[in-house]
């Protein structure tokens, strides 16, 4: 054979290259394709780069904090005092500080290695299918990854994710590798595979450790050598990812002088973080496994927890279209390996059973958590699904190949399945939102159908080769539909860059609810004002009149169906039912003026109801949760950091403000001075400690706080959440500083009750804490 063709690979050697097949081409062929595909997804993952905004507000403030000394960009801080850090550990970040150091601080600039990793998860993933499978296996692979809708979405933002799939599927490189070498090699590459699931664990922590099951199993059922051999391997590779995963929880409790507390800590501890608000409380809640979120509070944006969560409303469109492909992929794994043990099936007909066992493992493991876990769930965590679904698909494409050449007459009825319920599948999923490019069922359903029917016709050759690319097409044009309907333009709304999502604007909303106040499926307004999947006649909220014309009355029994239940006692359907006492228009006193149902907004609503319009949001939703809304400072605020700035020219922190990160984001990204969010993420955090505000107003370290006109406020409402600390702060707060008037800073008396997206989380009010 001339040496410049090859073969494209059903059955690939230890070297990753390929056996002889019936067919060849040009020895181009397959790395033009890969270029293509890799291309694709540089586009898909990095058009508009620089119209992204900064993405999650939160990461971004804290990537300019890290900037500020080795200290911070090693634990991971939040601000620039290094009073607390992110709540994740800092991994995924310090690419970020790198890129804004060499680029300068611009959002485009803390995205960019986020699409480099994307990318790259797609080229090593199809290296690790193509020593399993074969070049076709590996290239569809690589294909359905880019296609991913949540994959695009979240590689357009800066959540830890991104980095997290690239060093798992690497890691799944290296077990590959391991799987197929044997000695000392063998041991190199299993190590390597669990050095870098250790890795993983500094991007999410145990959402990484996910996966070890899945390669344990994988190892020990396929690897090289003796049983005792691959178990003394086994553990020498665990060795490795406990060290690789716990150096930095490690140095944490080993740092001999100040270091950051640790946010979403209950005692300002790493580990505390590993095992609670980061290990147990996001599987059953909170950190002591009592529920986090109630049932479908505000810690589901991705649904209520059950086994139908991967195909809800929620996350369906990001995630699920080819979960039935893969349900098919699984059964024929099994199949085949249950024929090759009878006798039925030859050795070249079947797959090696570690890739079936690595990828299907790793898909149920992950579904199972991502389905039942009770506490804060996105719908972008689904992205950590995507490298084995789309391993599952390309392996599936290999076996039916190996199949059809050994002649088993059953092969294309199993194509014929797959491409069925996918293409049935999606028309589900497509017909949720049909005012969103519904007309993508006919082409789904004719290509879908037109491929069935070639797969069915039992004649080889170009007819063939049709089919599988009809099978492809219809299998894919969908989800690659909304992978390429990923906003261009800087998120906004309630969750903004905190909840990346593809498909339909408006398709997330602050609880996990399709569409956002005002709107319908795919931005349009729904008919009671509410979108598709909120509750109609909530009085007190856009478009929730009784339609007697009543304003700001409480629904019948608390809460509509449909919301959240287990609110704090006080809140509409919590344990006292009703509001409490003092509340203006449907809602709590101490709830800032410009929210649905409070007084001081303007605009309307069904029923002749008064629409506020949000603090620091657009069309109804305010901008927090770190997402691009809240990231730019209202004229008000910018007067009250400079106001601060310029009465406390010695004081190491010029302004330390209430309600949390998503008070804070915009004060931080917006200015170069020290300024700090209290109590974290969520304001709940003891940092600072009311100890810690004693000393350093004490000391003239910090004179002014934005803070809440409400003793009792200072962190978000969230069922199940303390709020201990951050009461602790208000109440020190309002008995030792005095309000400075907002006509002292150039404000007016109504700036106290709208300034921006610290309104929202009760920073309203500035004081002085000078020492008297």
């Amino acid at each position: 054979m001339n040496e410049s063709y090859r073969t494209l690979s059903v059955a690939p050697t230890s070297s990753g290259r390929s056996h002889t097949s019936a067919r060849a081409l040009p020895a181009w062929a397959a790395p033009a394709t890969l270029g293509a595909i890799l291309l694709v997804a540089t586009a898909l993952y990095g058009w508009a780069l620089g119209s992204l905004g900064w993405g999650n507000g939160y990461y971004s403030a804290a990537v300019k904090s890290m900037g500020k000394s080795w200290t911070n960009f090693l634990f991971g801080s939040y601000d620039p005092a290094g009073v607390v850090t992110v709540d994740k550990p800092p991994a995924a970040l310090w690419p970020q500080v790198i890129s804004s150091k060499i680029f300068g601080l611009h959002g485009w600039a803390l995205i960019l290695p986020q699409v480099i990793e994307g990318v790259a998860a797609v080229f090593v993933l199809h290296r690790t299918v193509r020593r399993w499978a074969g070049e076709r296996a590996a290239l569809l692979a690589a294909l359905v990854l880019t296609l991913t809708p949540i994959t695009v979405a979240i590689n357009r933002d800066n959540n830890p994710d991104t980095l997290l799939v690239l060093l798992l599927v690497s890691a799944a490189y290296a077990l590959t590798r391991a799987l197929q070498t044997e000695g000392r090699a063998a041991t190199w590459w299993l190590c390597a595979s669990g050095y870098l699931i250790g890795c993983g664990f500094l991007t999410k922590m145990l959402a990484a450790w996910m996966v070890v099951p899945s390669f344990a199993l994988a190892w020990l059922v396929a690897g090289s050598g003796a049983w005792a051999a691959r178990v003394g391997r086994l553990l020498g590779a665990g060795a490795v990812l406990v060290a690789s995963s716990l150096w930095w929880v490690a140095m944490v409790a080993l740092w001999p002088g100040d270091r950051p507390y640790i946010g979403g800590s209950e005692d300002g501890s790493a580990w505390d973080l590993v095992v609670g608000y980061n290990g147990l409380g996001r599987v059953f809640g909170s950190s002591d496994g009592s529920s986090q979120s109630g049932s479908g509070g505000l810690g589901q944006f991705g649904g209520a927890a059950g086994l139908g969560r991967m195909f809800n409303t929620q996350v369906g469109g990001q995630i699920s279209w080819l979960l039935p492909a893969c349900a098919v992929a699984m059964a024929l794994a099994v199949a085949c390996t249950v024929l090759h043990r009878r006798g039925r099936l030859e050795p070249s007909g079947v797959l090696p059973a570690s890739g079936w066992l690595l990828w299907g493992s790793w898909l149920i493991v992950c579904v199972a958590v991502f389905s039942t876990q009770k506490g804060i769930f996105h719908p972008y965590y689904t992205t950590q699904l995507a490298p084995a679904i789309a391993a599952l698909c390309g392996g599936t494409l290999a076996a039916l190949i190996r199949l059809h050449r050994a002649g088993v007459a059953w092969a294309p009825w199993v194509g014929a399945a797959a491409v069925a319920v996918t293409v049935g599948w999606a028309m589900v999923l497509i017909r949720r939102t049909p005012d969103w490019h519904g007309w993508l069922i006919s082409p789904v359903l004719l290509i879908g159908c037109a491929a069935i029917a070639l797969l069915l016709a039992r004649r080889g050759g170009k007819l063939l080769l049709a089919g599988v690319a009809a099978a492809v097409v219809s299998m894919l044009v969908a989800p690659g539909a909304w992978a390429a309907s990923t906003p261009a333009s800087a998120p906004s709304g309630f969750m903004a860059g905190g909840n990346p999502t593809a498909g339909p604007k408006g398709s997330q909303s602050a609880f996990g609810m399709s569409g956002m106040p005002g709107q319908g499926s795919g931005g349009e307004q729904g008919s009671s004002g509410m979108p598709s999947g909120m509750p109609s006649g909530m009085e007190g909220f856009p478009g929730g009149g009784s339609g007697s014309g009543q304003q700001g009355g409480q629904p019948t029994g608390g809460m509509p169906s449909g919301m959240p239940s287990g609110m704090p006692s006080g809140m509409p359907g919590g344990d006292q039912g009703g509001l409490p006492s003092g509340g203006q228009g449907g809602m709590p006193s101490g709830v800032p003026s410009g929210m649905p149902g409070a007084s001081g907004g303007s605009g309307s609503a069904s029923g002749g109801q008064e629409m506020p319009s949000f603090p620091g949001g657009s069309g109804g939703m305010p901008g927090g949760f770190g997402g691009s809304s809240g990231t730019a400072l209202t004229s008000d605020q910018r007067k009250m950091l400079d106001y601060a700035v310029q009465h406390s020219p010695k004081a190491r922190i010029k302004l330390a403000v209430s309600g949390g990160a998503n008070a804070t984001n915009a004060f931080i990204l917006n200015s170069d001075e020290t300024v700090i969010g209290m109590g974290g993420f969520m304001g709940s955090d003891d940092a600072p400690s009311v100890a810690q505000l004693k000393k350093w107003t004490g000391d003239g370290e910090l004179r002014y706080v934005l803070g809440s006109d409400n003793s009792g406020a200072g962190a978000m409402m969230v069922p199940g959440m303390s709020q201990g600390s951050a009461s602790d702060r208000s109440e020190w707060i309002s008995k030792n500083c005095t309000k400075v008037s907002a006509s002292a800073y150039g404000g007016s008396r109504t700036s106290q009750q709208s300034t921006g997206s610290a309104a929202l989380f009760g920073a309203t009010v500035l004081y002085d804490c000078a020492a008297r």
